[in-house]
Formats: structure tokens, C-alpha cells, sequence
């Protein structure tokens, strides 16, 4: 036996067996809740045959059997509640295979290699990860079949249908047609565990109790609901505990008998498919959080986000010595390829993505509109520092500051709260001793969360949840954005942030500079055509120490002029 069988049969084996640990859990579940039945019938039966006389024992019968009544119709509400609980089916952009036949075709020859069911749909995730998903569940929508309905034909057995791979869209972008099927070989080896019968029920089990917990734990129901919800909500996370390490045990044990099947293909290949994993990782994740979101929170969505990563890895194998020989890739065919539309997949998947790390409507509408990487200088990084630059103005304005102060003199507030916005009011406040720059940067806050409450999404007007037309829908009515890409700021980054953007309008309105995209950085000042990166330190020293003399000595390398009033958006 090789070395790799071992390990594979080993895997599997344990899965099995924790497979058959969970199911356990669940028959003395079952015997518990059928025990008082049995006790009734035996006391039943003793005193119609005269065995025990009536008295005493005739009352303790009927009191076990009204006993075991309550119990059987709790037990058989849980196990409806349990069995009609919905479980969570991650947000996903479908593939068809009209949409993508090249793409299908490369899994089938995959699963056709590794001797295992071929997936039975495919999907698209904004993320950075593959996994299958089991979406036959009889609550799940949308639900998914085989062509001969909830279970197909293999091999002269009928098994369950195979769940649907789903595929990070970044890894399509990114990686080579082989790399992506070297990444994908131990993640469709999984389908074979998958439809062993014993792991399919203890999935579903599992899934059930899950779907039970969420479902007690949702908002909105009345009292007359939310009293047997909990009471079976309680009763599934007792159950759940008593899962939580078999199951853990057996996905470990799927996950490790689904690798040591996949070791015979592309193994050399994996490898390298590895290193592309964690690079595509790494620039997806400073896309999301330096680039996209500054354009959610304007209200604009970049539409392109699978190709803005390949352009913020080549920019960071550029930077990057070590990362060397990255770019030579580029040359062959890109997984994205095997798409008929990789266009219309990216904008839905970005989109998605969009929903997901942020929040917001389905589709586009006022306040909510996609915007090309062309378009992301002006439409995005000029209008956020412009917007940026409006709110500090209006802040200092709700305070009273005055429109101009010699730096360590102060002034008595200037009676227009209309004052001219110039870079030198802002520099002059927090430079002044004793200036209170906590309430500004409280101010800067307060008015951000009010700017962001107000273009918070709202619910679709008679579109009730679960209706299976939008992705999200699936999960109910839990708040938008589902994953969060940052904690919330404190008021002093916020306020760094805000004089930041004041000095970038100042820059392109008195200095020539002008807005820019850096694929790795996010929103950038382009100065004689090149990226000034060094504007943070002079501006957190201001903001933190009062200490205007590093972000003037940059002013004047860059020839800002303070005293010129900005345009403001």
C-alpha cells in the first residue's frame, strides 16, 4: 500500500467513523425522547393483563403516559423545527454551464481523473477560498438537483447529487488554466466523502441543528413564536455541543482523505498553485480594504475588482524583488478564460463582493453605481477628499473656529460660520496651544456616522426575505454588511483622514497635483506625475502634537499655497 492510499484510507475511515458518532448522537436523542413511550406501553399492558392492580399503579400509568405524550409531541416539534430549519447557503455569483462549458469540461476531466462525482453546479465567491457546498437540503434554496432530480445514477447505485464547487473568483483572474486546476483537485476530491451515505446524514444532522440555533436566535418574532423558538433553539445547541467535536473531527478527516486522493494529480503543480493562493491572497486583501473601500463608501462600487487584482499583483511582483518572475506567468492563458463572459462574471462577482464587505442595494440605483478603474481618480479620490475636505469645514464652523489664525495666536470665533475654506484654517486650529482637537476629531465622528446612517441601504420594499431572486436573501434578514472588512475608526484617524484630504485639495487646486490610483495604496496625490507617499507623517504629527513645522516644510517642497481658498464637493 502506498503511502498516499494510506493516508487517503486512513482519512476516510475516520471520517466514517465520526460520521457514525454523530449519527449515535442522534438515535440517543431519538431513544431518549421515545423512552417514556416505552415505559407507558409496559405499564399499559401490565394492568390490562392484571399484572398490577389499580390504585396507586393505575395512576402512576396514566401519569407516565400523559408523560410521554407531552414528550413525543416536544420531541416531534423539535424534529420538525430542526428538519424545516433553513440552513445558511453562502452568497454566490452562479455559473452555468452555457455561461462557462470550458471551465465545466476542465472539472469533469478532473473528477473523471480522481475517480470521484463531478460537482454538480458551479459558483463563483468574492473571495479567496474554494470549498463544496452541499445545497440539496430540503429547506435550502435555491435548491439544487442532478438531471434525474435529487439524486443521480453512478455506477448502477443511485446517490445523492453532488454539491456545487465553489470557485474564488480572484483565483480565475490570477491564476493559470493549470494552477487553478492544480488548486481545485483536493477540493473536488471531496465529492466522494460527500456522497457517502453515513457523512451525508451526519452533515445534514449537523446542518439541521445549526439552521435550528440561527433560526431561534432571529429577530423579529412575536411573542407566541419566540417562546417555542427558543425552547427548540436550546434544545438543538445542547444537541450542537454534543456534535460540535465529532463533527469538527470528521471535516478534518474528509479534508485530509480528499488530499491524499488529489496527490496524484498535478502534484508537482500544487506547489507552485500554493504560492499563487497566498500572493492572490495578499493583493485581494489590499484591493478590498485600501482600493474598493473608499469607493463604497462614496456610493460607487469598482466594477472590475477580479482585474483590478491582476493589476495589484503585477504592481506588487514590480515592488517586489522576491516576487520576481510572477509576471512571466502573464503571458500564459488565464483561468478567466475559460468563462464565455469573464466581463459580465467579474461585475457580478464585484458587485457581490460589494454587498458583502460593505453593504448596499442589489442593483444600481441614485447613490449606488459602478464606476470603471479609469473613471476611479476623479470619480472616486477626487469627490472623497472634496467630501472629506466639506465636512471638516462644516465641523469647524459648528465650533466656532475662526477663518483664519496666526499659528500660537488665537482669535475670538469668527461671527460667520460660513468662513472660506482654507488649508491654512485647519493647520492654524490644531496648531494653536490649547486647542481642542479631541472635539474636533469627536466632531468628525459624530458627523461621519450621521453621513453614513443616512446612506445606510434600506430593505427592499415588498421583497420579503427568502425569496431566492437575490443571494443574499438566504440569509434572512441579517444586517448588511455580513463580513466587515474594518473594525470601526476612532475619531483621531478619522480626523487624520479628513486633513489628510484637505491637503490634497489644496495640492491640486494651488500646486498642479492631481488625483491617482495606487493599485496597492488606494486613493494617491500624483505630484509632477509621480506618488507622494510621505504626506501621513506631517499630518499625524499636526493632528496628534500640534506640531505644524513637518507638514509646512512639505507644503512648501510641494508649493502649496494655505492661504487659497479649496473647492469643496
Amino acid at each position: 500500500m502506498s503511502g498516499t492510499g494510506s493516508v487517503e484510507e486512513l482519512g476516510a475511515h475516520a471520517a466514517r467513523a465520526r460520521a457514525l458518532a454523530l449519527l449515535r448522537i442522534r438515535s440517543r436523542a431519538t431513544a431518549l425522547a421515545i423512552l417514556p413511550a416505552g415505559a407507558a406501553v409496559v405499564l399499559l399492558v401490565a394492568g390490562a393483563q392484571g399484572r398490577i392492580g389499580p390504585g396507586v399503579w393505575s395512576t402512576v400509568s396514566w401519569t407516565v403516559t400523559g408523560i410521554a405524550v407531552v414528550v413525543l409531541l416536544t420531541a416531534a416539534a423539535v424534529a420538525v423545527a430542526v428538519a424545516r430549519a433553513r440552513p445558511a447557503v453562502s452568497p454566490t455569483v452562479p455559473l452555468t454551464e452555457a455561461a462557462a462549458p470550458d471551465l465545466y469540461r476542465l472539472v469533469r476531466d478532473l473528477a473523471d481523473r480522481l475517480d470521484v462525482p463531478a460537482p454538480s453546479a458551479i459558483a463563483l465567491t468574492p473571495d479567496c477560498d474554494s470549498w463544496l457546498e452541499d445545497r440539496t437540503h430540503p429547506a435550502a434554496r435555491p435548491r439544487v438537483k442532478g438531471p434525474e432530480g435529487p439524486a443521480v445514477t453512478r455506477r448502477g447505485r443511485r446517490v445523492r447529487a453532488a454539491p456545487v464547487l465553489v470557485i474564488g473568483s480572484p483565483f480565475l483572474w490570477w491564476m493559470r488554466v493549470a494552477e487553478l486546476r492544480a488548486v481545485l483537485a483536493p477540493v473536488v476530491a471531496g465529492t466522494e466523502p460527500a456522497a457517502h451515505p453515513d457523512i451525508a446524514a451526519a452533515r445534514r444532522f449537523v446542518r439541521g441543528l445549526d439552521a435550528a440555533v440561527a433560526d431561534a436566535a432571529e429577530p423579529g418574532k412575536g411573542f407566541v413564536r419566540r417562546v417555542p423558538a427558543a425552547f427548540v433553539g436550546r434544545i438543538a445547541r445542547m444537541l450542537l455541543r454534543g456534535c460540535r467535536g465529532h463533527a469538527a473531527e470528521m471535516e478534518r478527516c474528509v479534508a485530509a482523505a480528499a488530499s491524499g486522493r488529489a496527490q496524484q494529480v498535478d502534484h508537482g503543480l500544487r506547489i507552485v498553485a500554493q504560492e499563487q493562493v497566498g500572493l492572490a491572497y495578499a493583493g485581494w486583501d489590499r484591493l478590498l480594504t485600501r482600493v474598493a473601500l473608499p469607493a463604497w463608501r462614496m456610493g460607487r462600487w469598482p466594477s472590475r475588482l477580479d482585474a483590478g487584482v491582476v493589476s495589484a499583483l503585477t504592481e506588487l511582483s514590480r515592488r517586489d524583488r522576491l516576487a520576481e518572475g510572477f509576471t512571466s506567468r502573464l503571458g500564459e492563458r488565464p483561468a478567466c478564460d475559460l468563462i464565455e463572459e469573464p466581463g459580465a462574471a467579474d461585475e457580478a462577482a464585484s458587485l457581490l463582493a460589494a454587498r458583502l464587505f460593505h453593504g448596499g442595494p442589489a442593483e444600481t440605483g441614485p447613490g449606488w453605481s459602478p464606476v470603471d478603474w479609469q473613471q476611479y481618480p476623479e470619480e472616486v479620490v477626487d469627490r472623497k477628499w472634496r467630501t472629506e475636505a466639506a465636512r471638516l469645514h462644516r465641523v469647524l464652523d459648528a465650533l466656532g473656529v475662526a477663518a483664519g489664525v496666526s499659528v500660537g495666536v488665537p482669535e475670538p470665533p469668527s461671527a460667520d460660520g460660513s468662513a472660506v475654506p482654507t488649508l491654512a484654517r485647519v493647520i492654524d486650529h490644531l496648531a494653536t496651544p490649547g486647542a481642542d482637537s479631541e472635539a474636533l476629531a469627536a466632531g468628525i465622528g459624530a458627523a461621519v456616522a450621521r453621513d453614513e446612517e443616512m446612506a445606510a441601504p434600506r430593505p427592499r420594499a415588498g421583497a420579503p426575505a427568502g425569496t431566492g431572486a437575490d443571494p443574499l436573501d438566504l440569509w434572512g434578514p441579517v444586517p448588511l454588511p455580513l463580513f466587515p472588512l474594518q473594525p470601526p475608526r476612532t475619531g483621531t484617524e478619522l480626523l487624520a483622514d479628513h486633513v489628510v484630504a484637505m491637503v490634497c485639495c489644496a495640492a491640486v487646486d494651488t500646486a498642479g497635483a492631481a488625483p491617482g490610483l495606487d493599485w496597492l495604496d488606494g486613493p494617491a496625490l500624483l505630484v509632477d506625475g509621480g506618488r507622494r507617499s510621505d504626506l501621513g507623517a506631517p499630518v499625524l504629527s499636526l493632528v496628534e502634537d500640534g506640531d505644524a513645522e513637518p507638514l509646512l516644510s512639505w507644503l512648501t517642497t510641494v508649493g502649496v499655497r494655505t492661504d487659497k481658498p479649496v473647492r469643496l464637493g
